[in-house]
């Protein structure tokens, strides 16, 4: 009886450490599952601060050209 015994015990113990491996190996993907959303998140406001930024230079230019043309068109009639 005392084989059976334990070769039970050691059985239950063998099924109890499956079941913590599977648990963790869950709590990680879990936790990947969540980085990988924040990355995106984070992914996605550096494209629009990048978009807003491009617009912002955008504006730029066409502000100076318009002031370089209006600095041209000032000078070609003062002379």
């Amino acid at each position: 009886m005392g084989m059976k015994d334990k070769a039970g015990k050691m059985q239950e113990q063998g099924k109890q450490k499956t079941q913590q491996a599977q648990e963790q190996a869950k709590q990680r993907g879990q936790q990947t599952q969540q980085q990988t959303q924040q990355q995106a998140q984070q992914r996605g406001q550096q494209a629009q601060q990048r978009g807003r930024q491009t617009q912002d230079r955008g504006r730029q230019n066409l502000d100076d050209t318009e002031q370089e043309m209006q600095d041209r068109f000032d000078q070609d009639y003062d002379a």
